[in-house]
């Protein structure tokens, strides 16, 4: 079951005025489940989006990243569940090329203003022509409140739909965010996340719009891991609608911008967290705090380690305070020139390791009482400098391995 997550009230989406969106039962991979989705943008839109690192990238990721490049003004993106179109070669490039055709046509703009994403099995071909024949449905079901459809039609091993939404003033003109997000498992982003979707109908110069989609990302979904694995999928899209009805916003460092860039992050933050409680048979939600780094990059090091580690997070579905599991992380984290005797360990305020030993008032069942909770947050001190950095993850368990070993079937 999900960490303290529930799925999202419909009425608390709020629609984004410029962006409908339409779902529909494709048969991509199994009958009678969402599985197509349509995002269609008002003309007008900005888009920016990061993508996978993993060198081994998906078909729909390659064609997102050229017809972003192409500055054509993107009119719809196109989401398929069940297949990941990765691992396909050049048919798989060709595969969803049509499909982007297919919905350009529909609806009378050019391909290049179509972003396709697809997620689900690697190296099986893409059913295009079950997605080329659901469109139709898809279209005819687009309306602005559909996010909580979205949300649940982009799932895969997801056992919850992903969604969150609020609104802010800028310039006294309310702004709204919303945005959904799907993953469960193979995720560690080096990027962003599985998928993840934001808009807003904010008014701002779409020159700044990569800036800001880098920074939401990197304050989010590049703070989070499962289980270490970087997909050959990860992508996600922040759009503009320019709706609002404020001046226009040249910088982010303005108040306006500020305000933006804030509500943006919060939201991304809220959808990435979502991903970890849902994690694939995850019972523990754990932030990882790494302070006194010289800088974030050592603290990251840290922190990565300690949230990647098989050894770390079975302890903590077992609730076995084995806590030199995560200072042997932290020591093989990189840092060449740790020094061992000035860390300090925490488990929430329990005070478990000071100056590289035990503490010496630290007792076993504080740190058993801890590692009980549905949510931990483990804080790392370095005594270095003035860096420091978060990141979420969540326990490995038995049913990790049981959802994995039969994903396919």
């Amino acid at each position: 079951m999900p960490v303290n997550l529930s799925a999202p009230d419909p009425a608390s989406l709020f629609p984004v005025p410029g962006v409908r969106l339409g779902v529909t039962m494709a048969g991509i991979r199994k009958a009678n489940r969402r599985d197509l989705s349509v995002i269609a943008l008002d003309e007008g839109a900005a888009v920016a989006g990061v993508f996978t690192k993993n060198r081994f990238c998906a078909a729909p990721v390659q064609i997102c990243r050229e017809h972003l490049a192409s500055h054509g003004g993107i009119r719809a993106i196109l989401i398929n569940t069940g297949n990941a179109n990765a691992g396909t070669g050049e048919d798989g490039l060709q595969r969803a090329r049509q499909s982007c055709d297919a919905l350009a046509r529909l609806m009378g703009v050019q391909p290049s203003q179509i972003l396709p994403f697809s997620t689900g099995v690697i190296m099986e071909t893409l059913p295009v022509d079950r997605i080329i024949d659901g469109l139709p449905a898809a279209l005819a079901a687009l309306k602005a409140d559909a996010w909580a459809d979205a949300a649940a039609g982009i799932m895969t091993t997801d056992t919850l739909p992903k969604a969150a939404s609020r609104r802010v003033q800028i310039a006294g003109k309310t702004v709204t965010i919303s945005g959904i997000s799907k993953g469960a498992g193979m995720i560690r982003p080096n990027m962003a996340t599985m998928l993840g979707f934001v808009a807003t109908d904010a008014n701002i110069a779409p020159e700044l719009l990569q800036s800001l989609v880098r920074d939401a990302a990197d304050a989010s979904f590049n703070r989070i891991t499962i289980d270490g694995d970087t997909s050959t999928n990860d992508s996600f899209v922040l759009i503009a609608t320019q709706q609002a009805g404020h001046a226009r916003i040249e910088s982010l460092a303005s108040a306006e911008g500020q305000v933006l860039r804030e509500a943006v992050i919060a939201v991304s933050q809220q959808l990435a967290q979502a991903i970890v409680r849902d994690g694939e048979g995850a019972t523990k939600f754990i932030t990882v705090q790494v302070e006194g780094g010289r800088d974030e990059a050592e603290c990251q090091l840290a922190a990565y380690a300690i949230a990647h580690s098989p050894l770390v997070k079975t302890a903590f579905f077992a609730s076995d305070p084995n806590l030199g599991r995560i200072l042997a992380a932290v020591g093989y984290a990189g840092i060449a020139d740790l020094d061992q005797t000035l860390i300090d360990l925490f488990l929430d305020e329990v005070h478990v390791v000071r100056q590289g030993g035990r503490h010496p008032d630290y007792r076993e069942e504080d740190g058993q009482r801890v590692m009980k909770q549905a949510e931990i947050t483990v804080r790392v001190k370095l005594h270095r400098g003035l860096a420091h950095t978060t990141v979420w993850t969540c326990d490995l368990s038995h049913d990790y391995v049981s959802i994995n070993a039969d994903y396919r079937s």
